[in-house]
């Protein structure tokens, strides 16, 4: 096996694995994967309204072909034993289109490659159907960029409340929720939290718990007309086209040291801030102020 799957992968990207064997031809075992499989239910969209549970990530990559999948967090957790320390991975993905759905999954396993995969086929189980307009009374343009209006999600102690923004503000928000909105096709936004952020995985589960809660809201056919309100796909993605076999993108986790920076560079030695030399005279004006 490759460096990428034995062991944790150097900071930055993980490598797909060269040999790694073709996968095998999927089978459906559900009833909503007979009926896709059967091409009776042929948009994802459709999928969601039928009502029957997602259990198969076969559905998600026949449904959506195009999907995206980024690397949240990963964080080595161990636990003690009477044979010694045991270690295993913690990995938190989000995948989705860029056109209006998004999933989140986490998984733990001992290598990092497998428990990559793992996340990766639990947040397309976790799929769901984002509704996008153009909420913002600076804006007023009727495109889906941004949410129709609020979205708040929490867990743990993080709270996490989305607002629409008007276009050209961008993605207002943390560098983990970006990935998250970004992937359900929204491009402005900002963002208000609260609670201790620096945890990874509860500020990306409180930020996709608000699309969640955002999906749920039922807006009628009316409404949804004239406030230019669309619910999933546009037919456009602002994601690039994805590249087969290339390389998957890894934000890491927030761990100790991050945004330090580097060593002697901090006041009290010469530089901005630091004590005066006691080498040269010291100016004085001269004057008496009135």
């Amino acid at each position: 096996m490759s460096a990428a799957v034995q062991g944790p992968a150097p900071p930055g990207r993980v490598a797909a694995a060269p040999g790694a064997p073709a996968p095998a031809p999927w089978v459906p075992k559900t009833e909503l994967g007979r009926r896709v499989a059967a091409s009776e239910i042929t948009t994802m969209s459709e999928a969601l309204a039928s009502g029957l549970p997602l259990r198969e990530p076969g559905i998600v990559d026949k449904l959506l072909p195009n999907l995206h999948d980024e690397v949240l967090d990963v964080n080595m957790v161990q636990r003690m034993t009477d044979s010694g320390r045991r270690f295993k991975f913690a990995v938190t993905v989000v995948v989705g289109n860029g056109d209006g759905f998004v999933g989140l999954g986490r998984a733990k396993g001992r290598e990092v490659g497998p428990t990559i995969r793992r996340a990766i086929d639990r947040a397309k189980l976790e799929v769901v159907e984002v509704l996008r307009g153009c909420g913002s009374w600076e804006c007023g343009c009727g495109r889906p960029h941004t949410l129709p209006f609020l979205a708040r999600g929490r867990s743990g102690s993080v709270v996490v409340a989305f607002k629409p923004a008007p276009q050209g503000v961008g993605l207002a928000v943390g560098d983990v929720a970006k990935p998250i909105l970004r992937f359900a096709g929204i491009t402005d936004a900002w963002g208000f939290t609260e609670g201790h952020t620096k945890t990874t995985v509860n500020y990306a589960q409180a930020a996709y718990r608000a699309l969640v809660e955002l999906a749920g809201v039922k807006v009628p056919a009316e409404d949804a007309r004239r406030l230019k309100i669309v619910r999933g796909p546009v037919g456009v993605s602002i994601l690039p086209p994805k590249e087969e076999g290339g390389a998957r993108p890894v934000r890491g986790g927030r761990g100790r040291g991050r945004g330090r920076g580097p060593p002697g560079r901090g006041p009290g030695r010469g530089g901005p801030g630091g004590p005066r030399s006691s080498g040269g005279p010291r100016s004085s004006s001269g004057g008496a102020r009135r």
